[in-house]
């Protein structure tokens, strides 16, 4: 936590946004294509470059840093015409905002939960038009893992049979999982991603943004895949993360608050496709009313 004010990550599924939440750290997982990137990941446009930052203000610094041209990436977006660090003034004022606690099927821990909702009323309090709403998608978890599994697999196709005791199990086992799909499983699971970008196109047509929980959970012991009790994989207990990866909309994390253990708690802030300026911009407006990235508590040695 707070080791170092800038950073860069790649999000395919939740990377940038889960070590936020777990930190008390801001980030945003952009637009895809907005920070272009070489060489291209093998996850495809599951992968998202972000910046994970003290603040708002350090994220927007540094996107207007890394959003520069790249002719080798093909699939970038043109650079922003307007520095993402002109945040729009009382942003959140008649701004339609939909709060979905669970998406529909998470379970979410009650403290984190609490949190959330508290840091919901706050956007209320600025002005917005609050709504708790779901977006009205079941939960894509198994398409998902095809499209995941399948990167993870080219990402070790080179490794020869010998060396793949060495690899991390759970990373050896998603990559076998993934080298057994076919052309059509991967179809399928994008047919999937398709419709539900078509879903949250017409979602944000009514609402601006999206507040759910970053993480239904707090940090864990780490080390482990999963905490204790939960499905083995990664991915049931990130529910909240990578639906917005299949989207390719901008998704936030911004601490806030902390549990009575002293855990931080992150808040996701989703905008549509293209939206990351205003994402930013209500992200930072939270941030002055709430500054929980000023708080630091206690660090406990074992």
């Amino acid at each position: 936590m707070r080791l170092a004010p800038l950073a860069v990550g790649t999000d395919g599924g939740g990377s940038v946004r889960i070590p936020a939440a777990f930190t008390g750290t801001f980030t945003l997982k952009p637009t895809y294509g907005l920070v272009p990137h070489y060489p291209a990941s093998p996850f495809g446009t599951l992968a998202h470059i972000g910046p994970i930052t003290w603040t708002v203000a350090g994220a927007a610094l540094m996107l207007d840093v890394i959003t520069g041209h790249d002719s080798r990436d093909w699939s970038a977006l043109p650079p922003p015409t307007t520095p993402f660090t002109d945040f729009t003034p009382n942003v959140l004022d008649g701004l339609r905002v939909a709060y979905s606690p669970t998406l529909g099927h998470a379970a979410v821990q009650p403290e984190v939960a609490a949190l959330v909702a508290a840091a919901v009323g706050v956007f209320a309090e600025l002005g917005a038009k609050v709504e708790q709403v779901d977006p009205g998608f079941d939960d894509p978890v198994r398409d998902f893992e095809t499209l995941w599994f399948a990167g993870a697999a080219k990402v070790v196709e080179r490794l020869p049979a010998s060396r793949r005791d060495e690899l991390d199990p759970g990373l050896r086992e998603v990559a076998e999982q993934g080298a057994r799909l076919s052309a059509l499983d991967y179809l399928e699971a994008t047919a999937t991603r398709v419709r539900l970008g078509q879903l949250m196109g017409r979602f944000h047509e009514e609402y601006d943004l999206l507040l759910t929980p970053t993480l239904p959970i707090t940090a864990f012991e780490a080390g482990r895949e999963a905490p204790p009790g939960a499905r083995a994989r990664w991915t049931g207990w990130t529910p909240f993360t990578y639906p917005f990866n299949m989207t390719r909309q901008p998704a936030a994390s911004v601490p806030c608050g902390f549990t009575p253990a002293g855990l931080p708690v992150g808040l996701q802030v989703a905008g549509p496709r293209h939206a990351d300026a205003l994402v930013l911009s209500a992200c930072a407006a939270y941030e002055q009313a709430r500054p929980w990235h000023a708080h630091h508590p206690a660090v406990q040695l074992s």
